[in-house]
């Protein structure tokens, strides 16, 4: 049964290559932010977030953040309608698609099911509602390096993954995958979906993640290492990075040496981002929001000192406390990026 918010308005019809979405990290009352027809989706981060709220277009994710987080907030051109309808909660709105699903493992019968079960309904969904083309999908996994071998959570997480897509996904979008710590055992993805294509971007430096070999699992990681999408318009979406060359970790438990390789790796996606779209700024600055991971909250300090190094203060930037999908990583950026204005 469809339980529209009350404040939602008519779904508005897409104009093709005009999206627009502009996102900020922003200390606000929730209901204040909520209030803007034009917001796509509010994001809250960790135990001092609202666990939940009436509006659909609100989400905690379950990370705990470095001090008092602010609200990550998605903004587009146009009025957004929003529902929750079969414990899909979506927004719509300037041509752009937010949507959210968590299933809670136990009675899905483990990981590996509950991410089939998970994609299989967001296909479902983007098929139903005429969004075609995921542009970045987060997932937040409970323990993600628990398990040995093929047994590895984030092994079957992407076992599960591929199976709930049947192959109705022509290419993979860019996406990040996060282990959580609350112990809940229930997994939450979302995702950003526009009616066009974009163009997937790998890095030079780095072996696609979905041609990994066998020594990472049964089924290889199914994204891409960054996403343009075809509205100029909008933010290039950049995957979660880590301190990968080829398909192999480097520094393992060196801190500070896989900081530097990350940022090499973000520079090298830059470049390739560039080359397609050469209006895209060379360097982050004010309109690049970056969520950085970190596996160990002791390191939090040294993080911030390193982030000091690569960044301009300007830069927004966003600490959470999270496992990388390796258990020898130990931080992983995403964010976007895009043309200021």
């Amino acid at each position: 049964m469809s339980t529209p918010h009350p404040a939602s308005l008519p779904p508005q019809p897409a104009v093709l290559g005009a999206a627009r979405l502009r996102v900020d990290y922003v200390r606000a009352s929730l209901d204040g932010l909520l209030a803007d027809g034009r917001v796509l989706a509010v994001f809250g981060f960790g135990a001092g977030a609202p666990a939940r709220h009436d509006d659909p277009r609100y989400l905690r994710v379950n990370l705990q953040p470095d001090g008092a987080a602010p609200f990550e907030v998605w903004r587009v051109d146009g009025q957004v309608s929003a529902d929750r309808r079969g414990g899909i909660a979506t927004a719509v709105g300037g041509g752009l698609a937010f949507g959210a699903i968590e299933v809670d493992e136990a009675p899905a019968g483990g990981i590996a099911v509950a991410a089939e079960a998970a994609y299989d309904r967001l296909c479902g969904w983007l098929a139903d509602n005429g969004f075609g083309h995921v542009q970045k999908a987060w997932n937040y996994i409970d323990a993600i390096t628990e398990g040995d071998g093929d047994a590895e959570r984030y092994r079957q997480f992407c076992v599960g993954r591929e199976r709930g897509l049947r192959g109705r996904w022509p290419r993979y979008p860019a996406a990040t995958a996060i282990g959580c710590h609350d112990g809940r055992r229930v997994l939450q993805v979302y995702w950003l979906a526009a009616r066009e294509p974009g163009t997937p971007l790998e890095n030079p430096r780095q072996v696609s993640a979905f041609r990994y070999p066998r020594q990472y699992g049964p089924q290889p990681p199914g994204f891409t290492r960054a996403l343009l999408p075809a509205s100029p318009a909008l933010p290039l979406l950049i995957s979660g990075t880590a301190a990968v060359v080829g398909h192999a970790s480097m520094h393992a438990g060196d801190l500070a040496a896989q900081f530097d390789e990350v940022f090499r790796n973000l520079d090298s996606l830059l470049l390739v981002a560039r080359a397609e779209r050469p209006g895209l700024p060379a360097a982050f600055g004010a309109d690049s929001p970056l969520r950085v991971y970190v596996r160990r909250q002791e390191d939090l300090p040294a993080v911030r000192a390193r982030l000091a190094r690569h960044l301009p203060d300007h830069v927004p930037r966003l600490l959470l406390v999270g496992e990388v999908c390796r258990r020898e990583l130990l931080v992983e950026i995403d964010g976007f990026h895009r043309c200021a204005g």
